[in-house]
């Protein structure tokens, strides 16, 4: 149990890291986005919105991102961090050369890379819950994905209540186990909204003549890591409560 202790200790920590008072550049990056949200057409936010909610329903009810890797139900814990912490670094390189190459190639290319990298997110949070031992197949693992991911770009406000649902998922899931409603009634404005806003500064970046390749290659590895440190401790949550009911019996 030493392991799980120090992994407890952790996840503390991240938990209090997570509603701390942003800093200057948190609240610089969110006027200027703010700044240029405002600039754009509302068809272009219309047509990010449909992009948001085209890839997520691929995501909830299609077989694109179904990984080809078995689920590992065997590891332990600490097996499964560490075989998480190597996909991550695939998933890593793999969006730092997509937002490089995108970078490279200007404003066109730059929003060719909006698409490709939720593609690339969303590939990485399948595998990663089969690692933890969670079969994609199941609706609701679906569904927890996509509560990962948004908790990851939240707000603070709806990432308390979404860090809520993650906490008590052994109980929320028993909701999700079929499609239902959960498409139809979800918000996907404030959803793609609150996406673009926690990226926004570092992906204009990526638009500037002569720093784009190397703006988009951190964006995308500063914009994984985020991910990655959100997605494996909801999962190291999962697993602890697993754990622990396990033991109860």
């Amino acid at each position: 149990m030493n392991y799980e202790r120090k992994v407890l200790r952790e996840i503390a920590d991240w938990e209090q890291n997570m509603f701390k008072t942003p800093g200057w550049l948190e609240k610089t990056s969110k006027t200027i986005g703010t700044r240029i949200n405002h600039l754009i057409p509302p068809k272009v936010h219309s047509v990010i919105t449909t992009t948001i909610r085209s890839i997520v329903r691929t995501a909830l009810f299609g077989a694109e991102y179904t990984p080809s890797r078995q689920v590992e139900y065997a590891l332990d814990l600490e097996s499964a961090d560490q075989e998480a912490q190597e996909l991550f670094t695939l998933y890593q390189k793999i969006a730092v050369a997509e937002g490089a190459g995108t970078g490279a190639g200007g404003i066109m290319l730059s929003m060719v890379d909006f698409p490709a990298l939720i593609a690339i997110k969303m590939k990485f949070l399948f595998e990663l819950a089969h690692v933890y031992g969670y079969d994609t197949k199941h609706f609701s693992e679906r569904v927890f994905i996509l509560k990962v991911f948004q908790m990851t770009f939240a707000g603070q406000e709806n990432r308390a209540r979404l860090l809520y649902s993650i906490q008590n998922w052994h109980i929320e899931r028993e909701q999700w186990l079929s499609d239902a409603e959960y498409s139809r009634n979800m918000d996907w404005e404030t959803f793609q909204i609150e996406y673009r806003d926690a990226i926004d500064f570092r992906k204009m970046l990526q638009m500037v003549p002569g720093i784009g390749a190397f703006a988009g290659a951190w964006a995308n590895y500063t914009i994984l890591e985020e991910l990655r440190e959100f997605a494996m401790n909801a999962y190291r949550l999962r697993r602890l409560h697993d754990l622990f009911e396990a033991q109860t019996w």
